[in-house]
């Protein structure tokens, strides 16, 4: 039940983020997508380094 509350709650605050500020919620997607996109360049080049 609490998880059900949590994940509404994010759902309706990420929203509310999105509708009021467009312009920092966009930063903070491409900040979280940065941060991925680095994540999967060092798996990468693990197996890279690995394999070879």
């Amino acid at each position: 039940m609490v998880k059900k509350v949590f994940t509404w709650g994010g759902i309706a605050f990420l929203i509310f983020f999105i509708a009021y500020q467009p312009s920092s919620a966009a930063d903070v997607f491409k900040s979280l997508g940065g941060s991925i996109m680095d994540i999967a360049q060092g798996f990468g080049d693990f197996f890279t380094d690995l394999v070879a």
